[in-house]
Formats: C-alpha cells, structure tokens, sequence
C-alpha cells in the first residue's frame, strides 16, 4: 500500500474514503435507532384512558377498590360530555 515515495497509493485512499462512508453511515444508523421515535412505530393511536387502566390493574398498581372508583369516575367523565 506504500509507494516508493513513502505515502499511500491510490487504492489506499480508496478503501480508506469507504471506510470512513461506512463509519459515519453506521454511527448515523445506530442514533437514529436509539432516538425515541415519536410514535412512529407500533400502533397508530393512542391507548384509551380506560386501557390504561385496565393495564394498571393487571399489573398490580392498583387495587380493586381504587380501579372501580377510577373506572365509574371515568365513565362519569365520559357521559358529561
């Protein structure tokens, strides 16, 4: 890859530019891939407050007595309007 002169022949430099392309082009990848997508992915629309809720009580947030106020005031919200 030296020349006689000492410095880099011409397919160094070659491989040395796609080298470099294929650096920054997976640095680029890996960012864009860490960033939150803003909703970008997964499913169109939002959970319901209600399945939100429903999720909360199947996980063990809440308790049963707090789930059923949550839900009837949520049901209360929703006739209100």
């Amino acid at each position: 890859m030296m020349d006689w002169n000492g410095g880099m022949g011409g397919g160094a430099w070659v491989f040395m530019g796609i080298f470099w392309i294929a650096l920054l082009a997976l640095i680029l990848f890996l960012v864009v891939r860490l960033l939150p997508s803003n909703g970008r992915s997964g499913s169109s629309q939002q959970d319901s407050p209600e399945e939100i809720l429903d999720r909360r009580f199947a996980h063990g947030d809440i308790d049963v007595q707090t789930y059923q106020a949550q839900r009837t005031a949520l049901a209360a919200a929703r006739g209100k309007r």
